[in-house]
């Protein structure tokens, strides 16, 4: 049936999957730094404070005096192409478009700065997209990650007259695959290491206590996915909790005294995996790779390796084909 006359012309109908990271700001200075913690710290997923109390904190104090060091923090991870974090997703779109295929549109977002997930919802949308899967890269849950991530899309949806089917990839801290390919790129990297470590830690982002006082699930995926880890590879590995904000108390044990105690205690070569991380960024680069290390090794540590994230390696990209192949069952043929 030939559409009316002045009829809007209509993109081609097409399924979209869209990955989705935290964020980072878009340059290593205090006043983009700023920026990018006004976004992130305002949600009330991230500070579970009423803005009431929280905003007067945050604007008069925080946002005065934390860009300038997170900055100089940024400053040291920063690469000739930019964020890390930006580098490395816009990175395994670009690889999942060339492995899953034509018949998919893939994009990518940050929750906190740019590309927003607003302007690649939109856009996907424009160009026909009227099925997406939405794919929140945090394998472990917890409210302030993936239920942000979940929160924001509704919020643009909420303002779309037309809207695209959604699903969302669900958390995937105890897939097979995933453990797979932990498995695959930790043996990898420890084989290409100069010394046996004595100890495997996989270091988390820490959450405050109250959250899982509260029933949400995160501590307990990242105990699982650190427990089914240890069994893929026939060793103990150890867990701690990174990152710490403010004076609450936080999940335990915390990385910084977890490699002091180990160090005193007789560790002397260690090396740090980071899973609860897809891709790598200034938690993984600036603060264990470079400040986990120099704890270790002033406490009477002698070696120390930062094991890299998945990011775009082939073993991210097949298990990411696969986890995804099967949320878009139904929308596009299984490969």
């Amino acid at each position: 049936m030939p559409l009316p006359d002045k009829h809007p012309s209509l993109p081609s109908p097409r399924t979209g999957l869209l990955l989705i990271n935290l964020g980072t700001p878009d340059a290593p200075e205090p006043k983009a730094v700023k920026r990018y913690l006004k976004q992130f710290l305002s949600d009330p997923r991230v500070v579970e404070i009423p803005p009431l109390l929280w905003q007067p904190i945050l604007r008069g104090i925080i946002l005065n005096v934390r860009p300038k060091k997170s900055a100089h923090a940024y400053r040291q991870i920063w690469t000739a192409e930019g964020s890390p974090l930006a580098v490395i997703t816009r990175t395994q779109a670009e690889r999942l478009q060339r492995h899953m295929g034509d018949d998919i549109l893939i994009d990518w977002a940050m929750r906190y700065g740019n590309p927003s997930i607003e302007s690649r919802l939109r856009a996907m949308a424009e160009a026909g997209c009227d099925r997406i899967l939405i794919a929140p890269l945090y394998p472990q849950y917890c409210g302030a990650t993936t239920a942000s991530v979940q929160d924001e899309v509704y919020r643009v949806l909420s303002h779309m007259r037309w809207q695209p089917a959604i699903r969302t990839l669900p958390p995937y801290h105890d897939d097979a695959d995933y453990i797979a390919a932990l498995k695959s790129l930790i043996e990898r990297q420890l084989a290409a290491l100069d010394f046996t470590p004595d100890l495997l830690l996989a270091s988390f982002h820490g959450m405050p206590q109250r959250t899982l006082e509260l029933g949400d699930p995160y501590h307990c995926h990242c105990r699982k996915t650190a427990r089914l880890l240890g069994e893929a590879l026939g060793r103990e590995v150890a867990v701690s909790f990174q990152s710490r904000f403010g004076r609450a108390k936080w999940l335990e044990p915390a990385t910084d005294a977890a490699l002091t105690e180990m160090a005193k205690s007789g560790v002397r070569h260690i090396a740090v995996t980071t899973p609860g991380f897809s891709a790598d960024c200034i938690e993984t680069l600036e603060e264990i790779a470079l400040r986990a290390r120099e704890i270790f090794l002033s406490q009477g540590g002698q070696k120390f390796a930062f094991l890299p994230c998945l990011n775009a390696e082939d073993e991210a990209i097949v298990m990411y084909g696969k986890i995804l192949g099967r949320e878009l069952s139904g929308w596009r043929p299984l490969r």
